[in-house]
């Protein structure tokens, strides 16, 4: 089937008196849909539709943004294609126009994998695959990085999931954020700075509303064993959990999201392992050694 995102494959878990379902496609290795006994637990897309708003799409080798594409390399200035041209900036790493191929396969669990060759401001060779897997309450997502190159390389991931629970609206939810920090950005939404979280507007802990939460914003110190969480009324709630890698997470809210092909509220919770600028400012960026690996996981949960 011809697709703008590629192949699709969907994926099937049973489990007592419900199933769980998700759709993964071949462009971005991106996540098109999820959900457990019926209930939608992230803002999908057609099989026949863009990506909308990046929607589900795998970020490496980094997460957000870079300002300006620069950051210098062993005294040398580097030059990233701007991907994010009305801020002058490069977004979201490599791989979001990128086809990959499956290298694992079963009835509920897949693995996709793609290459990163040397290229404008990134003069480096990976390889990358990642891991969508159906477990009985949501699914569990495992990105690997290996260094196939003959120099260390800086990398970080990221994920781009609009969570949602059910036809609950979003702005009826309450956002709890595992976060501490909070960054400033300027006007091209790049950070400033970072300050705790504790006695501001920012501060999520607790849990808020999302009600009229207007948010494109960078938090920091995510507490390991945490999650972020949108919770109903009723108790029902769906949540991202990480590895403590992920000890940053990216809140967007969009009011225009296309949701059966009308404008929606809906909410990114994007976990990262670093922060907008990390290739600039080296906060939470890893570098990889020739040859070596890297794994690490997140997922989605749902208790109704």
């Amino acid at each position: 089937m011809n697709t703008p995102t590629g192949e699709q494959f969907d994926l099937t878990r049973a489990h007592a008196n419900y199933q769980a379902h998700a759709s993964i496609s071949e462009l971005a290795a991106g996540l098109r849909g999820l959900s457990v006994g019926g209930v939608e637990l992230i803002e999908g897309y057609g099989a026949h539709d863009l990506v909308p708003y990046a929607a589900g799409i795998v970020l490496v080798p980094w997460p957000n943004r870079i300002e300006d594409g620069r950051w210098q390399y062993l005294g040398q200035n580097q030059q990233l294609d701007l991907t994010e041209p009305s801020r002058y900036n490069a977004i979201h790493g490599l791989l979001r126009n990128t086809v990959y191929r499956v290298l694992e396969r079963s009835d509920d669990a897949i693995t996709l994998g793609a290459a990163i060759y040397p290229q404008h401001g990134y003069p480096f060779e990976l390889d990358t695959s990642v891991r969508y897997e159906l477990v009985d309450d949501g699914l569990t997502v495992t990105h690997q990085i290996e260094n196939t190159g003959t120099d260390a390389a800086p990398v970080a991931i990221g994920a781009h999931p609009y969570l949602r629970l059910g036809d609950v609206p979003t702005a009826e939810l309450t956002l709890t954020l595992a976060a501490t920090t909070h960054f400033t950005v300027d006007d091209r939404l790049n950070p400033i700075r970072e300050d705790a979280v504790a006695g501001t507007a920012f501060d999520f802990q607790a849990g808020a509303r999302v009600g009229k939460l207007m948010l494109d914003d960078g938090f920091g110190g995510v507490a390991p064993g945490l999650t972020h969480r949108l919770t109903a009324v009723d108790g029902r709630f769906v949540e991202v959990w990480s590895d403590p890698e992920f000890a940053y997470v990216q809140v967007f809210t969009n009011p225009i999201f296309p949701r059966d092909g009308q404008p929606t509220l809906a909410i990114a919770v994007e976990p990262m392992t670093a922060p907008a600028n990390a290739f600039n400012s080296g906060a939470g960026l890893r570098w990889l050694e020739s040859g070596e690996r890297w794994s690490v996981a997140w997922g989605i949960r749902y208790s109704g």
